[in-house]
C-alpha cells in the first residue's frame, strides 16, 4: 500500500503540473516543439531573454545603486539585492534607511523577471510595480516620490539620460521602467543542470542526478518547475504539518497572501520561490529561519511532502540543487 506521503507527493505533482500546463505556458522557457508536442522534462533551461535598449538598461544600472532613492540617502536596491552575492543580503530580515529593520527575508533578483508576481506574497505582478514599492515603503527605502524626483532632476546627468531614454525628465514612471529594464537583465544562464538538460549528460554529477530523480519522485517538482523551478504559482507552507503552530511567534507577515486577497484560504500561503542559484541566497524562506540548504531541504520534506529524509538523501537532493548554479549575465 502506498504511503500517505507517497498519495499526497503523487497528488501535488498532478495538481502542481496541471497547474503550470494551463496557467504558465509563456513562462515555462520551452520551446515550441515542446509546448505543442509535450515535453518530458518539467523543468526547461533558461534561454537569453529578449534585448532591452542598451541605454534604458545603463540607467536602470545606475539607478539600482543609486542612494538617493532612498530618504536619508543610506542604501539602494542594491543593499538588499547584492548582484555579488546571489542577489541577496543573506540576513534573515533586511536592513532599510537609517537601519530600520524590515519584516522578511529578502528574494533573490535574479532570474526575477520569469515570476509571475513579485514578493513573497504576490502583491506585485509587474517588475515595474514591483521597483517601485521599496522606495516608499519605511521600512526599506523611506522615501517620498517628490524628494526622489527633485534630486535626479537636480543632477544634470540623470537629467540627461532620462531626455534621451524617454524624451522626459526623471519621472515615477521613468524610475520604474528602468529599474525594471536593467532587472530584466539578471538572468543566470549556462548552469549544470541547464547543460544537462540540453543533452550533456556528463554535466552533472550521478549524485546530483539521483537527487533529480527524488526531487521529481517525491513531488518537490510540483511546484518547483518551468524555467525558474519555481516561481509560478502559490502554495501554502505547512501542507503536511503545521509549521507555523511549531516555529511559534507567529506575526502578520506569516500570513501571507491573505495579507493581500484577505480570503482564509489563503492564510500561510506564498508565492512558490524559484530555486535557481538556491544554494547562493541562504538563509532561507520568508522568515529566514533556515540557515543552509540542508536544513532547507529537511523542512521541506517534512512540512510540504510528510517525509523524513536520510542524509544521503538530503545530500543528493542539495547536490540537485547546487547544479542550478548558473552564471550571473555580464
Amino acid at each position: 500500500m502506498a504511503t500517505k506521503s507517497a498519495v499526497i507527493s503523487l497528488a501535488l505533482l498532478s495538481t502542481g503540473s496541471l497547474w503550470w500546463m494551463t496557467y504558465a505556458p509563456e513562462r515555462r522557457g520551452l520551446t515550441h516543439h515542446q509546448q505543442h508536442h509535450g515535453a518530458r522534462e518539467l523543468v526547461s533551461p533558461l534561454e537569453t531573454p529578449e534585448p532591452e535598449d542598451p541605454a534604458e538598461v545603463q540607467l536602470g544600472r545606475r539607478l539600482f545603486a543609486e542612494k538617493r532613492l532612498s530618504g536619508g540617502q543610506t542604501v539602494s536596491c542594491q543593499s538588499c539585492h547584492d548582484l555579488q552575492a546571489g542577489g541577496v543580503d543573506h540576513l534573515v530580515r533586511s536592513v532599510g534607511d537609517h537601519g530600520a529593520l524590515g519584516n522578511i527575508n529578502a528574494p533573490t533578483v535574479y532570474n526575477a523577471y520569469l515570476n509571475s508576481s513579485l514578493f513573497w506574497d504576490g502583491r506585485a505582478e509587474t517588475l515595474e510595480e514591483q521597483a517601485g514599492a521599496p522606495i516608499t515603503n519605511p521600512k526599506e527605502m523611506n522615501a517620498g516620490w517628490s524628494m526622489v524626483l527633485a534630486r535626479l532632476n537636480a543632477d544634470a546627468s540623470y537629467h540627461s539620460a532620462f531626455q534621451k531614454v524617454y524624451g522626459t525628465p526623471p519621472s515615477r514612471e521613468g524610475v520604474v521602467a528602468a529599474l525594471a529594464a536593467y532587472e530584466r537583465t539578471l538572468i543566470t544562464l549556462d548552469s549544470p543542470f541547464d547543460r544537462y538538460l540540453r543533452g550533456h549528460r556528463q554535466a552533472i554529477s550521478a549524485e546530483a542526478l539521483r537527487g533529480y530523480e527524488k526531487f521529481r519522485s517525491y513531488g518537490c517538482i510540483s511546484c518547483h518547475q518551468g524555467a525558474n523551478v519555481g516561481g509560478n504559482m502559490y502554495q501554502k507552507f505547512g501542507v503536511m504539518g503545521d509549521y507555523f503552530q511549531d516555529r511559534g511567534h507567529v506575526t502578520s507577515v506569516d500570513w501571507g497572501r491573505f495579507n493581500v486577497t484577505h480570503k482564509e484560504e489563503d492564510r500561510y500561503v506564498f508565492r512558490v520561490p524559484s530555486l535557481r542559484n538556491v544554494a547562493r541566497t541562504a538563509p532561507y524562506f520568508h522568515d529566514g529561519s533556515a540557515t543552509n540548504l540542508p536544513t532547507a531541504i529537511r523542512v521541506m520534506a517534512h512540512y510540504q511532502l510528510g517525509r523524513h529524509l536520510s542524509q544521503v538523501e538530503v545530500n543528493e537532493l542539495a547536490a540537485f540543487l547546487n547544479s542550478l548554479t548558473g552564471v550571473a549575465r555580464p
